[in-house]
Parts: structure tokens; sequence; C-alpha cells
């Protein structure tokens, strides 16, 4: 009817702003779907992290080094991605590297910092950048960054510096103060602060991003009241919410109390920038030493970096030719926002391109005027300037204020509907994890058998086109299970299963689980002897495959799979093939019951490699569906998913994660009969695949093969597994833009398992899964090779950042694994320790490093194994890596391999040292030795062995090592006999050495 108001529309928007404002509370912010820009980092040292963007498509242009505020994230430079200046310049030919000093306050020794610590620090970034390109650097900084600028480029005496490019820094900065306070007042409480405040104390994030708005505070109301009158509008939001997230959480970082003494006292009380004769490590610097070209960006509406104190440059530097370009902006709007990415970046661009000779002066750029005497007092800013940033911001506010009260109900419907959908899907879930006790029946047999009650007429094994539903893998279960009556196993024996991820392995494994016997499984390779001794097996379940491989190892060899068979003797005496026992003929003996394994009963037996060493794994059936249930929850599977069964089932990940995951989340299971880049494609497309699974370097040759013919759009979201490399990871989330990768990390008992499920920390394992046990980084003396204790003797845990060992607490007695401790870090507490070694970050994510048995111990500290490989993995043209001790404990040589991808050519020096800037000196290999090939285990795991039994390779052009600089030189036999290290052995033909 005409006239009535639109109630559907003002409801929708209710519920819309409801909705958006529930995901900005439980969140922090409203999910963008931007993604950084992609950067490496070139070197690490406790003051800083060297950024280099774009490494996989480096511009070979000019360089420019981006330094930010003390105060401020280094992400400053890259907050939004088709505006942010890494981008911007990236797309005008530059290469840009960013300087991250981190947060202080979660850096080893932050908090102590100095202001000359920042300044020592970006001078050596410069060297180092001018060794690594053999060009000169444009040097720019965002506020205090470019106040950084300025004061390193006195420093160096415009040495290797192409021009310095400021934004909104103030040099002048008594002749105009924030919010017009009186220079006579300042100067001497900035002294007072830096001799009896911050000398003691520092200045925390959420205090810099307070003083921050406060020195704006109508703009930082506007902003909050319009992003909250704009809840409703998603599309509105969107193209500002990465910023209004930075400046309103993720963008602050804590001054340390002497750099901000030292700011206050040197900059601000003495105003030294204009004067000169502030101190640089002993040192007197003045900006009088700067003769490089200088371009100085200028905000009409900028109280912070005002314009007159900005134009103290000229006075300071008179040495130097001074240019500036005016935009009509505030502060955070010179380097963030639709002006910078307009035309602060831009005209950025073209100053470096006319300084390097290769363009003309941008019509935006002007001489820069010097002050005059009665400028100063005065802040440069306008009265119309303040007027049209304030005040008409403020009536722009206020205009449409009243019409968004009654936009709450539509987003609280649609956000419970969302909670409820996962709800449904996860909590039973997670809720029947937490309810199982010691004597709750809980099995692989027993769920199989309740998916086949629930859904028996959809598929479940997709297998070289062959489909079978779930209530015909429950039928042949049960036949195998009386085949195995038949031949004599019983509830509680040990029997090997040594098969392919086909059909009829899934089939065997979870016959046994309903039968109550346990399942050893066993991997084909020389330890198979060792592995049936240890696993107790007297009875061995084989395909066709591996029959021949098994003869005379076990009693008694039970074939399975491979189709129907009519000679019962065609493998030989001592094999029974169960593929000709007629189940209907069995006579199921009365003590039977399918499904009999109880939480606490042994179901599996793995093994795991050591160092050098087998070790045998037990898993109870409460550990497997722990594993089970929480990598479902974490993968989010459900039945309208489709695994992609690649892993090994003898591998941890295999059985755990995979097979686990994929039965508890109801999901298809899709097979292959094996693993190249032309199934890969046809099959993902065939079977409609969504999750793939993987281990180690599974993805490789799949990833790099030329036929990989699968284009953008494809079905895959998830890639899920474990021990995939860091650089392979980044290769996969290239090629698959669409898809996750889902990284579990478990030990081969299950006691602890962690997963990486944001995906945004590529290498990091992430944190336990729901309703698992709970894991704790004890702190671990390496050199000692025991637990550090603290005074009262109980384990110590590591702190943030700390090497240790993992724990996990066993909640249920029974659990007994690993070797279990008591009253580790209280009374009364019982901890398995899993033998690895881990970090725990600052936001609770935990990082591999390797083994306990795998450190190595050098005469320069401890190496881990896992840091290096995943650096290593991450040149381009490296495709596999590895590393192995050498030498005695205490004088053990750390020795990196590496392969190549395809038929690329070893890499440069540079790259190595850039690959491995991020480690400490002491912690990166003594020897990088490239090698044609890497083998591999059939789990896909780079294998070692062989190069450890060579020992040291033999000095050649394809073998560095590591000088006292922590830089990579040739490995000639020359510097082999300065460093005396020991002869290596013989290497046998078809090695390493070209």
């Amino acid at each position: 009817m005409r006239g009535l108001p639109n109630v559907g529309l003002a409801v929708e928007r209710v519920l819309a702003t409801a909705q958006n404002g529930l995901e900005v509370l439980r969140m922090g912010g409203l999910d963008t779907g931007t993604e950084p820009a992609p950067f490496q980092i070139a070197e690490t040292t406790s003051m800083y992290r060297l950024r280099r963007y774009f490494p996989r498509d480096l511009a070979d242009g000019p360089q420019v080094i981006l330094i930010p505020p003390m105060m401020v994230s280094a992400n400053v430079y890259d907050v939004t991605p088709d505006k942010g200046a890494v981008s911007v310049l990236h797309r005008n030919g530059i290469d840009c590297w960013v300087v991250d000093f981190g947060s202080p306050d979660k850096e080893v020794g932050g908090m102590a910092r100095t202001l000359a610590d920042h300044i020592v620090a970006i001078d050596e970034v410069i060297e180092l950048v001018r060794e690594a390109t053999g060009k000169p650097v444009h040097l720019g900084g965002y506020s205090q960054g470019g106040m950084f600028a300025y004061q390193a480029a006195a420093y160096r005496r415009s040495k290797d510096i192409a021009s310095v490019i400021t934004f909104g820094s103030p040099v002048d900065v008594l002749a105009a103060l924030p919010l017009g306070l009186p220079a006579t007042i300042v100067a001497p409480g900035a002294q007072l602060l830096a001799d009896n405040v911050f000398n003691r104390i520092a200045v925390p994030g959420w205090l810099a991003r307070t003083g921050f708005q406060l020195l704006d505070p109508v703009k930082a109301a506007k902003s909050r009241i319009d992003f909250l009158l704009q809840l409703h509008d998603r599309d509105a939001l969107l193209p500002r919410e990465d910023q209004r997230r930075f400046l309103e959480a993720d963008g602050w970082v804590a001054w340390s109390g002497p750099a901000v003494a030292e700011l206050l006292r040197q900059f601000v009380a003495h105003n030294r920038m204009v004067s000169g004769g502030f101190i640089i490590r002993d040192r007197t610097v003045t900006l009088a030493e700067i003769t490089s070209p200088v371009l100085a960006f200028v905000g009409e509406a900028d109280d912070i970096g005002q314009p007159i104190a900005v134009r103290g440059i000229v006075r300071a530097a008179p040495r130097a030719d001074v240019y500036e370009s005016i935009l009509p902006t505030g502060h955070f709007g010179l380097v963030v926002g639709s002006t910078a990415g307009a035309r602060t970046w831009p005209t950025t661009a073209e100053w470096i391109r006319w300084r390097d000779g290769a363009g003309d002066q941008p019509a935006a750029v002007v001489p820069m005027a010097e002050n005059s005497d009665e400028a100063v007092g005065h802040s440069g800013v306008s009265l119309s300037s303040r007027m049209t940033h304030g005040l008409g911001a403020v009536a722009e506010t206020g205009a449409t204020a009243g019409r968004e009260a009654i936009e709450l109900v539509n987003s609280v419907r649609r956000t419970s509907e969302a909670v409820v959908r996962e709800s449904v899907r996860t909590l039973p879930r997670l809720v029947r994890l937490g309810q199982i006790q010691p004597g709750t029946r809980i099995s692989l047999g027993k769920l199989m058998n309740e998916n086949a009650k629930k859904a028996g007429a959809e598929e479940l094994f997709l297998f070289e086109d062959r489909v079978l539903s779930h209530t015909e893998v429950n039928t042949r279960i049960d036949n195998v299970v009386a085949g195995l009556i038949d031949c004599g196993v019983r509830p509680g024996e040990h029997v090997g299963v040594l098969m392919a991820t086909r059909p009829s392995a899934l089939v065997a494994i979870a016959a046994l689980s309903r039968l109550g016997a346990v399942c050893v499984l066993l991997g084909p390779n020389d330890e198979l002897p060792e592995m049936i001794h240890r696993g107790g097996c007297s009875v061995v379940m084989v395909d066709p495959v591996h029959v021949d491989q098994i003869r005379g190892l076990a009693d008694r060899v039970l074939l399975l799979g491979g189709g129907s068979r009519d000679q019962p003797q065609a493998y030989g005496d001592g094999i029974v093939d169960m593929e000709l026992i007629d189940p209907d003929a069995v006579e199921i003996p009365s003590w039977y019951r399918p499904d009999p394994g109880l939480a606490a009963d042994l179901a599996f037996v793995l093994f795991t490699r050591v160092d050098a060493h087998l070790e045998r794994w037990p898993v109870t059936n409460h550990r497997w569906a722990m594993s089970a249930f929480g990598a479902a929850s974490a993968a989010r599977l459900s039945d309208n998913d489709t695994v992609y069964c690649l892993t090994p089932l003898h591998h941890a990940a295999g059985l755990l994660t995979t097979l686990g995951a994929t039965v508890a989340g109801g999901a298809r299971i899709a097979l292959s009969s094996e693993i190249s880049a032309e199934r890969f494609a046809s099959e993902v497309y065939r079977y409609g695949i969504t999750v793939v699974s993987y281990t180690w370097t599974m993805m490789e040759d799949v990833l790099d093969a030329d036929d990989l013919s699968i284009g953008k759009h494809n079905p895959i979201r998830l890639f899920m597994g474990s021990g995939m490399p860091r650089g392979l990871w980044k290769r996969v989330l290239e090629r698959f833009p669409t898809a996750n990768v889902l990284e579990f990390f478990a030990t081969a008992d299950g006691s602890a398992i962690l997963a990486n499920v944001t995906g945004t920390k590529v290498g990091a394992m992430g944190r336990p899964l729901p309703e698992t046990n709970r894991v704790r980084v004890a702190a671990y003396d390496v050199d000692a090779e025991q637990y550090d204790v603290d005074g009262r003797g109980f384990v110590r845990e590591a702190a943030v950042d700390e090497v240790g060992v993992l724990l996990a607490q066993t909640r249920q007695r029974y659990e007994m694994g690993g070797m279990v401790l008591r009253d580790v870090f209280s009374r009364g507490d019982r901890w398995e320790s899993s033998g690895h070694l881990f970090r725990r970050d600052s936001d609770g994510d935990f990082w591999f490093l390797g083994n306990v048995a795998g450190i190595i111990k050098s005469s320069d500290g401890p190496v881990y194994q896992e840091p290096i490989i995943a650096a290593l993995t991450e040149i381009p043209v490296v495709g596999r890596a590895a590393l192995y001790g050498h030498g005695e404990p205490g004088r053990t040589l750390a020795v990196a391999v590496i392969a190549p991808r395809g038929d690329a050519s070893p890499p440069t020096v540079s790259a190595l040292r850039i690959a491995l800037a991020g480690l400490p000196l002491a912690e990166r290999p003594h020897l990088i030795w490239f090698v044609d090939e890497i083998p591999i285990s059939r789990s896909y795991r780079p294998l070692v062995a062989e190069f450890r039994r060579q020992g040291l390779p033999t000095p050649g052009p394809r073998v560095w090592y590591r000088d006292e600089n922590g830089r990579y030189r040739k490995y000639t036999k020359t510097a082999a006999a300065e460093l005396s290290w020991a002869a290596p052995a013989p290497m046998p033909r078809g090695s390493a050495q070209a």
C-alpha cells in the first residue's frame, strides 16, 4: 500500500547492524578478505627484522627503505592492499624494504632500547640493502620514522643515500607543537618527564593509541560515530575497515622508556634536530651533514607533524636540496587512505624516478621555502583547513545520527543462525569427546558402524571410478572380521597391516578395530623386521603388492584385496588368501561382540623415527578419538566434503588426522592409485575433492609439474596434513589462492595434537585442538640434557619464544604412550614428554624446532633442524632441504643439504644469506650443500642417512660455508684447510657434486 513505511527494509537494516556489530565484537572487526602484501625477512637482529616486499617479483629498479615510527607497527606501509605504500611503489617498479622494529615489550631487551639504537640499526640496514642490490637507497619514514631517516642520513653523511623522503616528520619541534602548546612550557616539561618518568617506565601500545587520538579528538569521534551509523551497510564499511582496525587496535606498539626519554631530552627539550649536536653512540651528529636531496610531504591539516615544524628541515639541512609536496589531509592520511594511495605514493614513485634520472620532476613537488621568523610559533595549519577537517566533520556526522536506532534484529538473527549451524556440526563431536571415560566404548569400527546406520546409502569410498556406500563398506568390514575369526585372530591380538592406501587397507584396519584386535601399522621399508618384532605381531595382513616383502617375517600372513582369486596356493605356504574365505560359512563364536573397544584399550601401534632410532608409539582408542574429533572440527568437515586421502596410513597424520577426521566428520573418502599431477587434476574434478590430505613434501611434484592442468575454479578449499615445508606451503597457497592449509602436528601416540587452524602464520604448528590434551613447553637445558627447574624444584615453564620440550597432560591414568612424568609443574600433575622441541610465541602459537635427539650441539651452541629447513625451502630455486650433524657433540657441524626445484641452478650466496637472515648467526648451518636430489621416504619425508654416512661434502662450487659474520662463501679446498674441519669421506658415484 502507498504511504506506508518500508518496514521490511528497516528491519533488515536493524538486523544487518546487529550482525556486523556482533562480528566486530567477536572478531575485532569485519572480515575484509584482504591479504597483506608478501614479504621476506632479509635480516634479523635483536633490534629489527628487515622486510623485503614481493620477494617473488623483485623489481629491478630503485631501492627504497621505509621506516615506521617507534609507536606504530611496520604494517603502516601496508594497511590496504590497493593503496598501501609497498603495493603502489611496487607497481611503479620500486623495490621496497621496510624496517620492522617489532613491539619492544615483546622483544628480548626491547624495553631497554635507546633512540641511538634505532639510528644505528637503520645505518646497518642501509649497508645490507646496498650490499644486496649494489644500488644507493632512498630512505623514507613516516612521522618519527622520518625523523629517524634524517638522523640516519646525517649519521652516515648521506653515504649511499640517493634521497630522503619524509611524511609529516617534524624537525623544528618547538616551532609548532601539537594542540598549540607553548614551547616555554613544553620544553622544561619534556626534560622533567625524561629525567623522572620515562627513565623508569615505558609507554604501552594502548596509551600511544590514545595519545594519538587525543591530538585530534574530533576526527577520532567522527570516525567512531560514522562506523556505528554505517554498521548496516557492510559494503560501505569494508573499503575503510583495514584502516579503521589499524588505527583502533592493530597499529600500535609500545615505546621503550629510554628511547622516549632520549627523544624528549634531545629533540623536544633541546630541539637538536635544528640546532644539531645530538648524540649517537658517543658521536655528535647534525642534520647539516645531510647532502642528499630531501622530499618532505606536508599535511595541510596535520596537527602532529605541523607544516611549520616539518619545514624546519630547510634550516636544519642547508647543504641539501629540499622539496615539499603539500596534501590536503591530516597526519595519518599522509600515508594511509585514499589521499595517500592517489597522491602520496604515486608522487613518491615519481620523485624516486626523477632523482634516479629516469623521469621528470613531479608536478606536485616544489622547492621548500624556509619558515619566516614570524611563522615560528604558529602551526602552519590554516583556519580554513581546521574548519574543513573538524567542524565540517561534526556537521556531517550529526546529519544522519537519528536514522540508525532500530537496525539490530537482523544481525542477531543471522549471527545466531550461523552459530547454530556451526554448533550443530561441531559441538556434538566435542561434547562426545569430553564425555569419554576409560570405560566408554569408542573405536574406529564403532564410528564407521554408526555412520552406516545414519547414512547407509550415501557414498563413502571413491576409488578408480568406483563408488562404495557406507552400507557396502560396513558389510565388507563384517566379512573381513569373519575371515579374521576363521584365521584364528582374537580380540587383543597384535596384527600387523602392510598395505597401500586403498579401500582394502581401510577395511582391514576397521575390521581389526571391530574385532577388538590391535592394529600395528607397518611401513614398507628396511625396518620392517624390527617393526614386526617390536609390534609383537605373529600375524600380518598384506595386499598383493607387498606379499613378497613380508615372506619369512611373520608366522602367518593374511592376504586381502586385489579382487577374487581361484588358486588357494598361488602365493605359497603360510599365506592365507582371505578373499577365498566364504564369510557366510564361518561359524561366529559366542565370545564375539562387535566393536568391543573401550577408550582405555590399546587400538593401534605406530612407529616413528627419532633421529637414527625407531620408536614404538601405542595409541589408545581415546587418543585416536581425540585426534579424529578434534581434526574434524578444525577442518570443519561434514558430509558435504570429499577428502582426497593420499596420506600413507602407517604415518601418524594418515591414521590420526586424515582417516580419523574423515570418519568423524562423515565425509566421503577418495583414494588414488598414484600421486601424479595428471591424476591429481583429473580426480580433483572428477570426485569433487574439497579437502586434500598430505604429508611432508607430497605436494611438491604435483605442484611443480608442467602438466598440472587445474584452473583457479576448482572445488579444493583445504589442504590438510602435517610436515609441509614452509616454502612449499606458500607455493600451495599461491597455486590455490582460494584454499587454505591446515597443518597438524601430532605425536605418534596422539598425546599432543596441534593445528594451525587460521593459517595466518605459515610454518607454525598452531595451538592444541579443542578437547585434546593440554600442552605446555617445559624449559630445557640443552647442554645438560635435562629440564630446567625453578627455586621450588618444579620444572620451569618456558617463557615466550624460549625453546623447550613439549609436554602433554595425561588426563586419564591409562594413557601411557610415552614417558609419563609426575610432579612436573605442580604437585600431583602428570605430563607425557613428546621428545620434541617447541617455542611458543606471544600469541600462544607453537613453533616446531625438531626433536631433542636431533639437536646439533655445535661449538657455537645448539642448532635446530626445522627453522633451517623452513628457511631454505623458501628460496625459489630450492625444492627440498634437510639437515644433519657431523662430528662429536660440542663440536658438531650442521650441514644443510638442498636440492633444486626441477632443473634450477644453485642459489646465489645472497639468496642463502637472505633466506637464513631470520635466524641467529649461531643457529645457521655451518655448511650448505647443493645436491642433485634428496631421497624421500614412502611418506615423502626427506632422508639424510646417505649424506650423513658420507660425512662432510667435498669442497667444490656447490658447497658454501658460514663465515664468522654469518655470511656464506664458497667452500674451497683453501677454506676447508683454514677451517681445519675433518676430511670428508669418499663420495659414492652419483652423489651431489657436479
